[in-house]
């Protein structure tokens, strides 16, 4: 029965690690569409995206920072790429994310391996009088992500910091130790990023961010130089065949 066991959960850990989309098709973005907006949806089991490189699949995919993406083939960041794929059943984020590894590994023959590199990252802390946050219930997480505040609701630090990983385009590292989930609002102003250029809309968003989570939740972001997981590319192919 223990042999059983050990082989039924080390079939289980293998077909979590090996999901896959029910269906999916991988079609180059026509070059006249390059200028257009990119984007990508994803909600019921369904993952669709427009005009986007390999290597904006990557990172999100494999929950990093673009920064922490190296290597690969010179097309990795410049031919675009639409993405349409159906999961068997419904399924949230994370899984769809783990299944779209699966497909760029497949279709794209991508092959990398994680380097620990030393590299800019933001780290998260609770400030010396402790967090402001709400705890949560059992329920299943949930936020709204948007111009000038995040609600949200059952919501665990391991995926906050995703999304400010994302947004502030810095890896956040989370060093607060608080377990469970928690539901609060974080308000910022987002006038002096939107009147920022490209260059620097990024810092200023994560200074007005800092201060914000500082002052309502008692979270503090700390710019820190630090080993960071790195993901590098050592093979990367035109995507095969539908």
């Amino acid at each position: 029965m223990r042999t059983a066991g050990i082989l039924a959960l080390l079939a289980t850990t293998l077909s979590a690690q090996h999901a896959r989309f029910e269906v999916a098709a991988i079609k180059p973005t026509p070059p006249e569409q390059w200028s257009d907006p990119s984007g990508a949806t994803s909600a019921n089991g369904r993952y669709t995206a427009h005009n986007r490189t390999l290597k904006d699949y990557i990172w999100r995919a494999y929950l990093v920072t673009p920064d922490r993406v190296v290597g690969g083939p010179a097309w990795l960041d410049s031919d675009r790429f639409d993405i349409e794929a159906k999961a068997e059943q419904p399924v949230g984020d994370d899984a769809l994310m783990s299944m779209l590894c699966t497909l760029l590994e497949e279709r794209f023959h991508l092959k990398i391996h994680r380097e620990r590199r030393p590299g800019d990252a933001l780290v998260l802390r609770v400030a010396k009088d402790g967090p402001k946050l709400a705890r949560g219930n059992a329920g299943t997480p949930k936020y709204n992500n948007a111009h000038d505040h995040l609600d949200a609701a059952n919501l665990p630090v391991s995926q906050l910091v995703r999304i400010l990983s994302h947004d502030l385009k810095l890896p956040v590292v989370n060093e607060t130790g608080l377990e469970g989930a928690f539901t609060f609002t974080l308000r910022w102003n987002p006038d002096r990023a939107d009147a920022a250029g490209p260059d620097d809309a990024a810092a200023v968003l994560r200074s007005e961010i800092s201060r914000a989570m500082a002052a309502q939740l008692g979270l503090l972001l700390e710019h820190r130089r630090t080993p960071l997981d790195t993901l590098v590319i050592d093979r990367a192919e035109k995507p095969s065949a539908n």
